[in-house]
Formats: structure tokens, C-alpha cells, sequence
């Protein structure tokens, strides 16, 4: 008897589709973590060595649509601003979705989630300084996406702390996970655009000025699939039915592939380039 309720615990657990869920999602949160770390690295090498040794525009910012420009010390400041507290976001941000140090460290994670969230909304706002204002932008079209991202972050960073002062953790933590999504969305147009490109072998619908049709739909997907994602998540998690649980983790699984994929593709064509060098 003991033999078999082990057997039908075991089958149980192996059939629970949430308890795939839960894999694929801790699956997610460790590819996501990596592959934030790695664009940290990246972006310190490539800015943030130069700001601590005191000379901000020896960076090289050639591969930058509008860079350090000499005599435009506003947009200068500017970008700084928007560029050093990516690898602070890069870092940090990751720590705020796993539930072990949520659980463990709440101070931690209060503190963190203020800073990572003031810094978010502090880079959207930047953000759409340098593309719209100081022109750092291919084209008008191209960049429609990507402004919608960042008008988005705030909105999305307002609710979190709202929700997070008002002790309704579960809204919460569902426009927590939207404002992470929604900060690094620039983050996952780089895997999305990558990714493209690998599966592709070399652009399709793309163009050099980023408002291909290709190009368009990758900028609206890179923070749109996810929250969709995410919003298909927190539904599951309230399901009962193995039939629609399974279908939905169908949909993490596309989630996480396509993370994988994109970290490979925009580490090896990107990000080690520039560490390496």
C-alpha cells in the first residue's frame, strides 16, 4: 500500500501542470538573469569604466546613433543619465522576481524594488529626451514602438508602488513583474531583433533605418509578448483545469525559447564583441 501512494504521488507530481509551470518560469527568471548580467558587463565596459576614471567622453559611443557630442553638454548629461543606470537596473532588477530573496530579505527587497523602479522610470524619461529631442533616431517610424515602451514605464512603475503602499501584493506583484518587463524592453528588442536574425541567417524585413515591417512588429513585441505572456501566467495560476494549464505552459515554453535564443544570438553578435575588445 505504502509502495503504491508512492507511485501515484510520483505520477501525480509528474502530470501536475503546475508544477511545470513553476520550472518554466524559474527556467525564464535564470536565462533572463544571465543574459541581464551579461548586457551589465557590457554596458560598464563600454561606459561605465570610462565615467568612473573621470573622463565620461573618452567612451566609445561610436556605435551609438548620436553619441557624446562636443558642445552639447545637456545632451551629454543626458545620456550619461540614461546609460549609467542600465547596469544598476541590469543587476538589480533580476533580484526583484526571484521569490526566495523576496521571501527571505524583505528590506532587500522593498529598498531594491524602489531603486530599480525610480531608475526605470528615470531612463524612460531619458530616454524619450534623446530619441525625440536631441534626434537619436533612424526614423519616426522606427521608433513608435520603442516610445510607447517608454511612455508605458512610468505608468506601469506608478501602479507597482501604489499597489506595494497600499499592501495589495498581488496587483502588486503583477504590475512589478509588467514594470520589469516594460523597463527592459529595449533589453528584449536587442534578443527579439537577434534572435530574428539567427533564425533568419541575415535580416528579413528588416532595414538599416529599423522601420521595416519586420523591424516594426519585433519593437511592439519585445514588451507586448511578454506582458501577454505574463498576464497568461497569472491567469493560469488560478486555473484548475490540466487541459488549459498545459496550454499555457505551451506558451511559456515559446517564451523561454525565444529568451534563449535571443541571449545567445545578441551575446555572441553584440555583447562579447565589445567585451573582448
Amino acid at each position: 500500500m505504502a509502495y503504491n501512494n508512492s507511485v501515484n504521488t510520483i505520477k501525480t507530481s509528474f502530470l501536475n501542470p503546475h508544477l511545470y509551470l513553476k520550472y518554466l518560469t524559474r527556467g525564464w527568471v535564470l536565462v533572463a538573469l544571465i543574459g541581464q548580467w551579461i548586457f551589465a558587463v557590457y554596458i560598464f565596459v563600454q561606459f561605465g569604466s570610462a565615467a568612473l576614471s573621470g573622463s565620461p567622453t573618452s567612451a566609445d559611443t561610436s556605435g551609438m546613433i548620436q553619441g557624446y557630442t562636443d558642445g552639447d553638454d545637456l545632451g551629454n548629461a543626458i545620456l550619461a543619465l540614461h546609460l549609467l543606470p542600465a547596469i544598476l537596473l541590469s543587476l538589480s532588477g533580476t533580484f526583484q522576481i526571484i521569490p526566495y530573496i523576496r521571501r527571505r530579505y524583505p528590506v532587500f527587497h522593498r529598498w531594491n524594488g524602489r531603486m530599480f523602479l525610480t531608475l526605470g522610470i528615470l531612463g524612460a524619461l531619458t530616454g524619450l529626451y534623446l530619441t525625440w529631442v536631441r534626434g537619436s533616431r533612424l526614423s519616426d517610424l522606427g521608433s513608435i514602438g520603442l516610445t510607447l515602451n517608454g511612455l508605458l514605464i512610468p505608468l506601469a512603475a506608478v501602479l507597482a508602488w501604489r499597489f506595494a503602499v497600499k499592501r495589495q501584493y498581488q496587483n502588486h506583484m503583477r504590475w512589478a513583474v509588467h514594470s520589469f518587463i516594460l523597463i527592459n524592453g529595449v533589453w528584449s528588442f536587442r534578443l527579439y531583433l537577434m534572435s530574428w536574425f539567427l533564425v533568419n541567417q541575415g535580416p528579413n524585413g528588416n532595414t538599416a533605418t529599423i522601420d521595416g515591417p519586420a523591424d516594426i512588429a519585433l519593437s511592439f513585441a519585445s514588451y507586448l509578448l511578454p506582458m501577454l505572456i505574463a498576464e497568461i501566467y497569472f491567469w493560469a495560476m488560478r486555473q484548475k483545469s490540466i487541459l488549459r494549464i498545459s496550454i499555457i505552459n505551451l506558451f511559456m515554453l515559446l517564451g523561454l525559447i525565444i529568451t534563449i535564443i535571443g541571449v545567445i544570438a545578441a551575446t555572441m553578435f553584440m555583447w562579447l564583441p565589445a567585451i573582448s575588445n
